[in-house]
């Protein structure tokens, strides 16, 4: 085996264990803030699979590609959910998703 491939298998395991902490920090968690960066730590630990698997098998640029739209829709997704963080703020003063349950006034 080359020096890639266990290259590739320390990356695999940094990005599982930021994978879980993020699952942990979504699933544990009741601040709404704490839970959209527990998503993007999930959606970075995509990105770094996506990349060292490129890395590894280096014919062609797909993994990159993947990872660039991720980081995409990211960005878009905290712009969005900024947004409804604060008019749910503005709302019930509190950013507790238990309070969430109940947006009828």
């Amino acid at each position: 085996m080359n020096m890639l491939g266990k290259v590739l298998e320390h990356y695999q395991l940094v990005a599982s264990v930021i994978f879980v902490i993020g699952v942990v920090g979504f699933l544990a968690r009741r601040n709404v803030l704490v839970q959209l960066m527990s998503i993007e730590l999930m959606l970075n630990a995509v990105n770094l699979a996506l990349v060292a698997f490129n890395r590894a098998h280096g014919e062609d640029m797909n993994g990159q590609v993947f990872a660039f739209f991720i980081i995409a829709v990211a960005a878009a997704e905290v712009a969005v959910g900024l947004a409804i963080i604060l008019n749910f703020f503005r709302l019930r003063s509190t950013v507790d998703a238990d309070a969430a349950d109940s947006l009828k006034h």
